[in-house]
């Protein structure tokens, strides 16, 4: 059976001690630096995100000792209990990458660092809100759908800049960029097409983006897909098989 192109690679050893995570970490930028010089591109101007969602806080340490210290979290109350399992760890940052409920922006607003599955001014407004009681900033990205697909959230690319326009009186939230999933495909030009639209799309906020918003990043590409993501143009590849193995599944006792 052909797996889509962006299906997680089975390779990856489950990591279950700092030096498992070490070398699967090490198998990752290496590729990330060998995909960033075949596109003419500086390995630096990319970050890995290793995405941690369902692994535990004792795998997580020994994680973070690998060196990992930027995790991204599908679940903002997954976050918020990873963030105060861990409040022992200095530095540690986390962005949430899933979608949110307004009345779920306290967590994001409290103890995550980024968030990047902006979609709809309410969120941004409650975000807002509760970064105002905080005292906090936050930066965000705002999510597109790329491959026009009703199971995906985000904006579609045409309501983007509208979009955009509305977000300056939100002055806690600090637009950095875009992001997207794109379509579950072994399909390479049908997967490479979502990376062109969403850059295409940046390109364009480059220069019709409000007064003092900088637009300049991109988050796209997972562990299957990653690469042709940074040819594409990727300043964020979210990572997360790929690092810490195949994902345990929960036991459900009939």
């Amino acid at each position: 059976m052909t797996l889509p192109l962006n299906a997680s690679s089975p390779a990856a050893t489950h990591a279950n001690s700092t030096e498992d995570f070490a070398r699967n970490l090490a198998s990752i930028k290496t590729r990330i630096d060998v995909a960033a010089r075949k596109a003419g591109r500086d390995p630096a101007s990319i970050r890995l995100l290793p995405v941690s969602k369902t692994v535990p806080e004792d795998r997580l340490r020994l994680a973070i000792a690998a060196g990992m210290d930027f995790l991204g979290e599908n679940k903002v109350q997954e976050v918020a209990r990873k963030a105060e399992l861990l409040a022992d760890i200095p530095g540690l940052k986390f962005s949430v990458i899933g979608s949110l409920q307004t009345n779920k922006a306290k967590y994001v607003a409290k103890f995550a660092d980024e968030f990047q599955a902006l979609e709809n001014v309410r969120q941004a407004a409650a975000l807002q809100n509760r970064l105002e009681i905080e005292d906090r900033q936050l930066d965000v990205f705002v999510q597109v759908n790329t491959s026009d697909e009703d199971s995906k959230s985000g904006l579609a690319p045409a309501d983007v800049q509208a979009f955009v326009e509305e977000l300056p009186q939100f002055d806690r939230l600090h637009v950095k960029g875009l992001m997207t999933l794109a379509l579950f495909s072994d399909d390479k030009d049908a997967v490479r097409a979502c990376f062109v639209r969403l850059r295409e799309l940046r390109d364009m906020l480059r220069d019709s983006a409000p007064a003092g918003m900088h637009i300049e990043e991109l988050s796209m590409g997972m562990s299957g897909d990653f690469e042709l993501a940074i040819e594409e143009g990727s300043t964020v590849v979210r990572v997360g098989q790929g690092i810490f193995g195949a994902r345990e599944l929960p036991i459900i006792n009939n």
